[in-house]
């Protein structure tokens, strides 16, 4: 066996393994993009029921809340724009400002007593509360496997596949009212 022979041999192991390397990469970052899929669904899962919870939240407060008609409008508008929103990104600001519009109607049912005696609302509210607590856990599931994936595209030697295919970052799910991020005042 001549050198020049040993040399095609060497080069073509190496490009071989190049090649599964190469493919080995790429099926990596597809797994890790559809675990970000998959955690997204469950957000949206959680954002429908909240969805088809609040309009008979809404409803249930009108009969008490006459004079309060902009801020159940407010709530009935938020909701439309996080229904229409279409990407991730629009759906992540949309159900921010529906967030803000729930927060600010929730406030303003402090002040009829009535209607927090309620049954029908007390139920309401409480399948409300639990689909919220829902929604942050599948929030922090979304965050963790964006988190894994933006490193995976980001880091060497991956990003050089992420970069050829144009796997893209995923956005976080954050807090961006400051409101939200301030603790509750609880007074007895």
């Amino acid at each position: 066996m001549s050198t020049s022979q040993i040399v095609l041999i060497v080069v073509g192991v190496v490009l071989v393994l190049l090649i599964f390397w190469a493919i080995g990469m790429y099926n990596s970052l597809v797994r890790f993009l559809n675990q970000v899929k998959n955690a997204w669904s469950q957000i949206d899962v959680q954002l429908k029921r909240r969805h088809d919870l609040i309009p008979n939240l809404v409803e249930t407060a009108k009969g008490y809340m006459k004079h309060e008609q902009e801020t159940l409008q407010g709530v009935v508008d938020a909701r439309s724009r996080a229904l229409g929103a279409g990407n991730v990104n629009e759906k992540i600001d949309a159900e921010q400002k529906l967030n803000g519009a729930m927060s600010q109607f929730l406030l303003t049912v402090e002040n009829y007593p009535d209607l927090k005696a309620n049954q029908n609302f007390l139920a309401l509210q409480e399948e409300l509360t639990s689909t919220e607590n829902k929604i942050a856990f599948a929030r922090q599931g979304y965050n963790d496997q964006a988190m894994t994936y933006n490193n995976k595209i980001s880091m060497f030697p991956s990003n050089i596949v992420a970069g050829i295919f144009r796997f893209t970052k995923w956005n976080y799910f954050e807090v961006e009212n400051e409101q939200e991020r301030q603790a509750p005042e609880v007074s007895f």
